[in-house]
């Protein structure tokens, strides 16, 4: 190429990336910005002049008002029925043992302990050497949540039992082969107080919490 215009030297010229397009580029990433802050603004202002936060808030705090006033505020007992008194409970004290004796000590330490005694003696035949435990307690059905738990309180152990069929309000007490002595007169007033006690009454939230 022998032309009569030749580049000589050692600088080239060299192609510069057009200033315009990066000043567009940053236009549109500032719009951007400026769109993103504006909506996020107006959102605010819609939420000061609805009152959406304060229903929010006061959602929350009724739902946590229901969920605290859920338990009951009523007291339960330990039983359906009320627990009668040692006083108010007759038992007949028989002995099914081949030690001659129980019937009446035991008798005897139960009137001590405050019951009233009824029949005293030997028991009958159903039962006589056929009780393997400390005892069994035996009554009406009524007596299954009344007399009958009040009598255990004095013979730990013992066996509780019904009969359908049975009248009155009598219940009995029938010495088995592995009595030894009554429970001791501490303990059984111990579990007696605790038969007879009012049982706690269940949390409940106070209605002004919620107002």
């Amino acid at each position: 190429m022998g032309g009569q215009y030749r580049i000589t030297g050692d600088k080239y010229p060299r192609m510069r990336r057009s200033r315009r397009r990066g000043r567009l580029v940053l236009m549109m990433i500032a719009s951007v910005a400026v769109l993103g802050v504006g909506g996020w603004g107006t959102l605010q202002l819609i939420d000061v002049f609805t009152g959406g936060g304060k229903q929010a808030s006061a959602a929350g705090s009724k739902a946590a008002c229901a969920s605290k006033a859920s338990p009951s505020a009523s007291a339960s007992t330990s039983t359906d029925a009320a627990v009668p008194k040692p006083a108010q409970i007759t038992v007949n004290v028989f002995n099914a043992t081949p030690r001659s004796g129980l019937a009446k000590s035991t008798a005897d330490e139960l009137k001590k302990r405050g019951f009233k005694i009824g029949d005293v003696g030997n028991a009958s035949a159903q039962w006589d050497k056929k009780v393997k435990g400390t005892g069994v307690l035996l009554g009406p059905a009524a007596s299954l949540d009344t007399s009958l738990p009040v009598l255990a309180t004095q013979l730990t152990g013992a066996e509780r039992r019904t009969e359908a069929t049975r009248k009155g309000a009598t219940v009995d007490l029938i010495i088995g082969t592995a009595f030894k002595n009554l429970t001791a007169r501490a303990a059984a007033d111990k579990a007696l107080a605790t038969l007879s006690g009012p049982a706690a009454p269940t949390a409940s939230a106070s209605p002004k919490a919620c107002s």
